[in-house]
């Protein structure tokens, strides 16, 4: 008998896209008007050139908190944060835009996959726990 598969069973490639599929396909998610011309931190040069990576950074950041419970929206800046080129200079790390993080994270309480946690950052509801697991299975059903 096969076990149910869960988030940490499946790729997380092939996880995030198929779970920002299926948040666009839900409708839950409003776009907040910037999206097309945001850049996502001040490192960054140009706006994503991807329609759908709204979707795709929601579907990426509800895994995050599914693996690792109480992270917040400074954390979040650090794991999407990059190296900003300073021509000549030398690189240096940089932290991404926090208003976009604090957006996705809105978005998913409002939809109740995330929850406030008291002791600080964001925790996973049993319903967003539930939901992200049907992902998982239905990836690991498809060939």
């Amino acid at each position: 008998m096969e076990t149910a598969r869960t988030v940490k069973d499946v790729s997380p490639h092939e996880f995030v896209k198929a779970y920002s599929a299926h948040l666009k396909r839900s409708g839950k998610v409003e776009l907040p008007h910037w999206t097309d011309i945001v850049k996502t931190g001040t490192f960054k040069e140009l706006a994503p050139y991807d329609p759908d990576w709204y979707y795709i950074r929601a579907a990426s950041m509800a895994r995050k908190i599914y693996l690792r419970q109480g992270i917040g929206v400074g954390g979040f800046r650090k794991i999407y944060g990059g190296s900003k080129r300073n021509g000549s200079r030398p690189p240096h790390f940089c932290k991404s835009s926090g208003g976009i993080a604090r957006h996705i994270l809105q978005q998913l309480h409002k939809m109740n996959i995330v929850d406030i946690n008291p002791k600080g950052g964001r925790i996973i509801t049993s319903n967003g726990r539930r939901d992200l697991d049907q992902v998982a299975g239905r990836i690991a059903v498809a060939p």
